[in-house]
């Protein structure tokens, strides 16, 4: 329920506050004073675009704040969802900079325009007579029908059937479709394959080859070499270790002359046995040099065909090709498998889509079961609204799934005797329309669970004992809800439990539109002035009262 509303510099409006009671609120008011520019103020708090040519001094922020009573309306799990604070009191905020820049608050937390959007739609509906288009619309007339037959548990059911066929779906469609792109490729990855497996190469395999190729083409020097320095280190006469073994004896004497060359003997006993160490690995290493030419060109041929795989791909490593064979490897396993995935993967979405078919007859049926009980409900009220000839029904086809379920339904409606009801935007004039979504809003007012109501001169085209019976009808939603309601027929107004006066205050460089809450002296004359225009006569202050105590 809306406690409070404050405008401040929007379109005509410096600032405007008013709290509406709990029931029925009457707003009437010359014609351009402002009334229809406070729904535009209130639809800035439902999340709709702000506009910065709606600001009344373009170089102040417009700010529209609304104060609503939301402890019965079930909205913890939307406030947690969404990370905000819940509160029995929630303030909403709309700011409009001159900058254009727009923002949005829930209890001073800034958030998105679809978040107050989302809130919107439990605390306010705003109707009017404009609002055929939305009347007119399959989607909203399935959220009627699915409101009046309390279809909500059906619908969600259908709902989640609806998501799990679309993923199966998906899921389905996206591998046939790399089915398709690895069945072209099939051929050429499995020749690419097979030439990198026919090497089976192994990590580390490049740099030993390389080594390998390095001695073999070096054979016969390397041989030549280390002999040549074996000779050096072991002849028996002249090689260097029997030489430095005879001044190793030498240095072992001085020794024994005095301790201080002790050392010494430590030292080139380490030179010697070093010396030897490496006597013995040259002499290992010989035996393993071999002049092989055979598997010197088998190295080659094997590091030319590394080299060849690794330009043709694009890679530097033996690991990069050991990855690419993996990978090829891989897709060679799932072309292999693909046919029996994809079989699966059918078989899941099919039986989704029955799945989706089963929850879709239900939603189906139980929708069915509220077009004669609504059109006769509505027919009825109608009726009362003076349109005694009024016959509404419903079209009906069932239609592929989609995510609103497999029903597609119009409204008909035909106001006239013998005429046929047709499509909503085919027959029904202003006046029409207006009692047509008024009964609807009547139906749908406790089903809907809406807080607050606004009608915005939803009684255009009606008067009399219509314009008394739609009032009347008024008065009992407003036993539940909150009612706004717009109106120029004064008896309308007079039903009010509250009635706020819109009007045009000119006293200053620029006309302001301002509103105050009438007292009985002032309902008396504003429905007065209703009645019989600026001046009215006593006769039409003697209706105003005789309206105002009915």
């Amino acid at each position: 329920m809306l406690k409070s509303l404050s405008i401040a510099n929007y379109a005509l409006i410096q600032s405007l506050e008013m709290e509406p009671c709990a029931s029925l609120n009457m707003i009437t008011g010359e014609t351009g004073a402002g009334k229809s520019i406070m729904l535009g103020a209130v639809g800035l708090l439902l999340g709709n675009r702000a506009d910065t040519k709606a600001l009344f001094n373009e170089e102040k922020k417009c700010i529209v704040e609304g104060v609503f009573d939301i402890k019965n309306y079930k909205l913890q799990d939307l406030f947690e969802s969404e990370d905000l604070d819940f509160e029995e009191v929630c303030i909403i905020r709309r700011e409009i900079s001159p900058n254009g820049k727009s923002r949005a608050f829930i209890n001073d937390t800034p958030v998105r325009l679809e978040i107050l959007k989302e809130l919107g739609k439990s605390l306010m509906d705003v109707h009017s007579q404009h609002d055929s288009l939305q009347l007119g619309e399959g989607e909203y007339q399935l959220d009627l029908i699915d409101a009046y037959t309390q279809s909500q548990q059906e619908f969600t059911s259908y709902s989640q059937a609806y998501s799990g066929y679309q993923k199966a779906k998906r899921a389905y469609e996206k591998l046939a479709e790399q089915a398709l792109e690895l069945k072209k490729e099939a051929d050429f990855n499995q020749f690419q394959l097979e030439e990198l497996s026919s090497l089976s190469l192994k990590s580390g395999e490049q740099e030993e080859l390389e080594s390998d190729q390095e001695i073999l083409e070096n054979a016969e020097e390397i041989k030549s070499k280390i002999q040549e320095i074996l000779v050096q280190l072991q002849d028996e006469q002249f090689g260097g270790l029997n030489i430095l073994s005879q001044a190793n004896l030498g240095i072992q004497q001085l020794g024994k002359f005095a301790q201080k060359f002790d050392p010494f003997k430590e030292r080139f006993q380490s030179i010697l046995i070093e010396l030897k160490d490496i006597a013995e690995s040259l002499e290992d290493e010989d035996s393993k040099v071999e002049v092989d030419f055979e598997k010197l060109e088998a190295t080659r041929e094997r590091l030319s065909k590394i080299y060849q795989l690794q330009q043709k791909h694009g890679l530097d490593s033996v690991d990069g090709l050991i990855t690419l064979e993996k990978e090829l490897a891989e897709k060679a396993f799932q072309i292999e498998n693909l046919d029996e995935q994809l079989e699966d993967l059918k078989s899941e979405m099919h039986a989704a889509h029955k799945s989706l078919l089963e929850k879709g007859a239900l939603l189906s049926k139980k929708r069915k079961t509220g077009f004669q009980a609504f059109s006769k409900e509505l027919i009825s009220l109608l009726v009362q609204l003076g349109m005694e000839n009024a016959q509404v029904e419903f079209s009906h086809q069932l239609i592929a799934p989609s995510k609103h379920g497999i029903d597609q339904i119009d409204l008909l409606f035909s106001a006239n005797k013998g005429v046929k009801p047709q499509a909503l935007k085919q027959v029904a004039s202003g006046g029409e329309f207006s009692r047509l979504i008024f009964g609807i809003k009547y139906i749908m007012a406790d089903k809907m669970a809406l807080p607050t109501l606004i009608f915005d001169e939803i009684d255009t085209g009606v008067s009399g004992e219509v314009a008394l019976q739609m009032v009347r009808m008024m008065q009992q939603i407003a036993k539940n809800h909150q009612v706004v309601c717009i109106s120029h027929l004064p008896q309308v107004a007079a039903k009010g439990d509250q009635h706020y006066f819109v009007y045009k205050d000119n006293s200053s460089a620029r006309t302001i539109s301002k509103i105050r809450l009438l007292e009985n002296t002032e309902r008396i004359t504003e429905i007065a002035k209703m009645i019989a225009g600026s001046n009215p006569s006593e006769s039409a202050f003697e209706s105003a009262r005789e309206l105002l105590k009915n």
